[in-house]
């Protein structure tokens, strides 16, 4: 790889060279391979999904597979890594599985496959660090168990809500760019920055295709990877509550949603947030007739000013 190459690693060369390598690779990457993508059937109860039929979907394979490609090339690789790369890559093909399925797959049977990755991600976190978390400039060491259980409800809930923000076109790749951005201002280890990086420029790659009129869909293969690289970032920064606020459009988005099925299903509320259409997306489009572009444009801001509050005055 060239980052064993310690005269060149840290210089603004190989920043140069690893930004246009990942971006210019991936473009090229989903403009060969995009039309033997599955294609998109519709969805009925999305607003607007009907435009999205005949689209390529599951470009996610081919950005996860340049993110992993471009890593081996520029990351230098140690078990946690690896491990890491490979629980995002089996996000992905879970996702591509279920894109590339007749029948979409049963809530039972994504609900395990979450349940591995996500015990996954938290036991190759805890095996290779202390649990030492700082919050609001200060540092706490917290009991196993409870960072245990709280990281695993991280990994679940940044790979869920990023998946159902994933409604629009440039929407999901806007706000986990600016979640990224943030996250390498407010500071990373040389090596989580390096990866950061590198799937920062996938998604750009990736929105260069995806913005509106859309030519391709990242689908599920895409939008549960990037959940479990989100929240491994999260973990990695140091600071995991940083996520509330460093993602919180992405968490508001698709989180009201699975709130508002959560308490329909289980408290048997059924007219709870009876006027509000989720994923909130859809409410702005729909109920407030929002246009898709300001949607994900203003979305994008309200996150990253929030985002950019919360590093300087927490």
């Amino acid at each position: 790889m060239i980052y064993s190459l310690s005269v060149v690693r840290e210089s603004r060369l190989f920043q140069l060279l690893m930004f246009l390598t990942a971006f210019i690779g991936t473009f090229l990457l989903i403009k060969k391979f995009m039309r033997i993508l599955p294609k998109d059937q519709g969805r009925e109860f999305a607003v607007n999904g009907k435009l999205s039929e005949g689209k390529p979907r599951g470009a996610g394979i081919i950005m996860m597979s340049a993110y992993v490609l471009f890593t081996a090339v520029f990351v230098p690789y140690d078990i946690e890594t690896l491990i890491n790369t490979i629980l995002i890559y089996a996000a992905m093909l879970t996702g591509f599985l279920d894109d590339a399925a007749e029948k979409p797959w049963g809530e039972l049977k994504k609900g395990l496959l979450d349940l591995v990755i996500t015990v996954g991600v938290t036991a190759n976190f805890m095996y290779h660090h202390n649990t030492v978390i700082t919050m609001a400039g200060r540092e706490f060491h917290m009991p196993a168990p409870v960072f245990a259980v709280l990281s695993m409800i991280l990994v679940w809930a940044s790979i869920n809500v990023t998946n159902c923000c994933d409604g629009i076109d440039g929407l999901c790749g806007m706000m986990s760019s600016s979640t990224i951005v943030l996250f390498i201002i407010h500071g990373l280890s040389t090596v989580m920055r390096f990866q950061a990086e590198v799937m920062l420029m996938v998604l750009l790659a990736y929105l260069w295709f995806n913005c509106s009129p859309s030519r391709i869909l990242m689908g599920d293969a895409g939008s549960r990877a990037i959940g479990v690289f989100l929240a491994i970032l999260s973990l990695q920064s140091g600071d995991p509550f940083l996520f509330i606020f460093f993602a919180v459009m992405i968490i508001i988005d698709g989180g009201l949603g699975l709130l508002k099925l959560s308490v329909r299903r289980f408290l048997r509320v059924k007219n709870f947030m009876d006027k509000v259409r989720t994923p909130i997306h859809d409410h702005w489009r729909k109920n407030l007739g929002v246009g898709d572009n300001q949607v994900v444009i203003r979305f994008t801001i309200i996150q990253t000013v929030i985002g950019l509050a919360a590093m300087y005055f927490i």
